[in-house]
């Protein structure tokens, strides 16, 4: 236990309702839930370093021991005056696999500890509960010298990661999750920054992981329901050999801007129940919520149990049978792709996409590369590369490209096409059950979709043959930049990776599969 004023520990979701309702800056919507309005909304890259011994050799930032060890006193001393909670759980669910987390939070940020609670599975047998990972969260704690005087120190040979000046709840829930991802790694398995959901077809189940940056799309996918499907994960989980899939969370942190209960019915639901908390979501004087006004965030966020909503444990799942890597694009990448064995990995390791509110004002609308689509991933991005053809060679996997954005130019561009929740979830239900007919893309190597049941024919051609479309708009000349254009990145991109081999290089770069 760590030597604050006064310690809570464990209350209950009553409790922590209580004290998360007291806060000043807490509203009840009409609803019944709680909405906080947080200083800062969106995780904070730019101040998060690991701890290491030579800082000068680690990949990303980095601090030294000292500085590590500082950060530890300045938030000890900080502690000493403040009244704490401290909460435990479980990241996963499985007794051979579950990681022992503790969470300590300053008791007037209650809401941080309320929506974690909802996140990690319960502990059952308090006497024998032993934490492998902890995270100190001391929202009201600056540190000079730091962007925004806010840093989060991640020690991974302590096992101990500390957030200082940060009240937004995403810092927390990646804090232990961010740890976790060493521990898979370091137990032969692949951390996935992805959902995963059953979905049902002739002859079985098909459990599809869907891999995608934050703000991509992949929590919407994982709700969409397909053949009657259901959801697992949405955020993470840790692929092992032979393709065995274990889950992290026991809840969901949903983005909530643009949420409808049209198109994300499941998810809308939940959000809307009492026991859901919210973080930056507009509402009006009476309480009733409107998850398109940005006035204060984009990034509105909300977290409930999957309790409340149907879902399935992955501790009965068969082995994951398809991987979809989420692509935000906004050019010439189609709606749909069907990647080769060196392609996969190559595009795994791009993780191209568009970012957004996310991951805060240094990546909103930039164009990002993160391999694995894991900002989270703490040791250097080529062991995923590595781990990824380990995995895929053992136990071989169905690998598709999928455009979650738009086709042939941004919304903004009236020539473009919108790639909708309903195009997703269409492909989806037919890279389940095998409907698509496959070509080969003369510029990229991978296989395009001839037509895909549930798009509608007007539409279908622009956004499964891009090259179609600009051809038709007369845009063919544009078109053939863009591609060279990414071609050339990409190599450059991939070259960097001792993993990739130059016949996988070539693979993404266009070359014949």
């Amino acid at each position: 236990m760590i030597d604050a004023h006064s310690v809570r520990a464990n209350p209950t979701a009553a409790e922590l309702r209580s004290l998360a309702a007291a806060m000043p800056n807490a509203s009840e919507t009409r609803n019944g839930s709680l909405n906080v309005r947080t200083r800062v909304d969106a995780r904070s890259p730019s101040s998060t370093h690991l701890v290491v011994d030579s800082p000068g050799e680690a990949f990303g930032r980095s601090m030294s021991r000292a500085e590590g060890k500082r950060i530890a006193e300045l938030q000890r001393r900080h502690l000493a005056g403040r009244d704490t909670v401290a909460l435990d759980g479980y990241i996963g669910d499985d007794p051979e696999f579950r990681t022992a987390v503790r969470l300590y939070v300053e008791r007037s940020n209650a809401n941080i500890a309320a929506m974690q609670q909802q996140l990690y599975f319960d502990v059952a047998d308090r006497s024998h509960f032993d934490p492998e990972l902890t995270v100190v969260c001391t929202p009201n704690l600056g540190v000079p010298g730091y962007p925004n005087d806010r840093v989060i120190a991640v020690d991974l040979e302590q096992r101990v990661t500390r957030i200082c000046n940060s009240d937004y709840f995403g810092e927390s829930k990646k804090g232990g999750l961010r740890m976790w991802n060493e521990l898979v790694y370091g137990r032969g398995g692949l951390p996935l920054h992805a959902g995963c959901k059953v979905v049902p077809r002739a002859g079985g189940e098909a459990v599809v992981l869907i891999v995608g940056a934050s703000g991509s799309g992949k929590t919407a996918l994982t709700f969409t329901s397909e053949n009657d499907s259901v959801p697992v994960q949405d955020d993470f989980v840790a692929l092992m050999p032979g393709g065995k899939v274990h889950a992290t969370e026991a809840g969901c942190f949903a983005t909530t801007f643009g949420l409808s209960a049209e198109r994300e019915a499941a998810i809308h639901a939940a959000v809307t129940r009492p026991e859901a908390y919210l973080e930056n979501v507009a509402q009006d004087e009476s309480g009733e919520l409107d998850f398109c006004d940005t006035r204060y965030s984009r990034n509105g966020r909300a977290t409930f149990s999957l309790s409340g909503v149907r879902s399935r444990s992955a501790r009965s799942l068969p082995s994951a049978s398809l991987l979809v890597i989420l692509n935000k694009d906004e050019g010439v990448i189609p709606a749909v792709a069907k990647l080769s064995e060196r392609q996969a990995v190559g595009y795994f390791m791009l993780g191209e996409t568009q970012g957004t509110s996310a991951g805060g004002v240094d990546e909103e609308g930039r164009f990002l590369r993160v391999p694995g689509a894991n900002p989270f991933f703490p040791r250097h991005p080529d062991c995923q590369g590595g781990r990824f053809l380990e995995l895929a060679a053992e136990h071989p996997l169905e690998v598709y490209l999928m455009n979650t954005g738009s086709v042939g130019g941004s919304a903004r561009e009236p020539r473009s096409l919108d790639v909708g929740l309903d195009d997703s979830s269409a492909i989806l239900k037919a890279l389940v059950e095998r409907t698509i007919e496959w070509i080969e893309d003369p510029d990229f190597g991978y296989r395009v979709a001839v037509s895909v049941p549930g798009i509608d024919e007007s539409r279908s051609a622009g956004l499964l043959r891009p090259h179609e479309l600009y051809t038709r708009q007369g845009r063919a000349a544009e078109h053939a930049e863009i591609v060279a254009r990414i071609k050339a990145e990409r190599s450059a991109q991939l070259e960097q990776f001792k993993s990739l081999s130059a016949e996988i290089v070539a693979a993404v770069s266009g070359s014949p599969s």
